[in-house]
């Protein structure tokens, strides 16, 4: 059963501290994200006010604490990838299996369609075999969702002394006509009717 008490709203610059806080254990424990030191306060709120101008950046909240984000940024970012877009999604140690995941991704998904994104990319760190530092969790949860495997890149990812491969999944998400839609800022839509 849904929790109706928590709620997606959009983050802001305000919210980064929080945010980072989410971010840290996976920068420091787990090979979840390739990078190895984690962002300063300002770099992150940079990131978000960035990712803000053009696209979709979301949190799930209860009682006023947040349990978790999500947010799409460019897909390589050259002009003929327009459509489409790379999800990245974070929760906090404790929020996880709890149904937020989707939910966040549902709201992405949305108002990627609002916006005119056809497909949906996620980088995704992968090892040959489960470790302390990284599991399939993360393959099997897109799949779950519709995602399938777009590629495979072997070894390309070291981190604690070890190579993980990195895999990208994908989404399609509307129709590939001849003479696509412009593809809309979210800075730019109506989101008066909710997501």
């Amino acid at each position: 059963m849904e929790d109706q008490t928590v709620k997606i709203r959009i983050a802001s610059a305000g919210d980064a501290e929080k945010l980072l806080k989410i971010y840290t254990p996976y920068v420091e424990k787990t090979a979840i994200t390739f990078e190895y030191d984690v962002p300063t306060l300002e770099e992150f709120k940079k990131r978000i006010e960035n990712t803000l101008k053009k696209y979709p950046y979301l949190l799930a909240e209860k009682n006023g604490e947040i349990l978790g984000y999500a947010y799409t940024g460019p897909f390589v970012g050259r002009a003929a990838y327009s459509w489409a877009a790379e999800t990245s999604i974070y929760l906090r140690e404790d929020c996880r299996k709890m149904g937020i995941g989707r939910r966040l991704y549902a709201a992405l998904e949305e108002i990627s369609k609002q916006q005119n994104i056809l497909n949906l990319y996620a980088c995704i760190g992968y090892p040959d075999t489960e470790d302390e530092y990284l599991t399939k969790n993360s393959v099997q949860f897109h799949a779950h969702l519709g995602y399938r495997l777009a590629g495979t890149f072997y070894q390309c990812g070291y981190k604690f002394g070890r190579w993980y491969h990195m895999v990208w999944m994908e989404k399609i998400i509307g129709d590939h006509r001849d003479t696509p839609a412009p593809v809309i800022p979210f800075s730019q839509l109506d989101l008066s009717g909710g997501f």
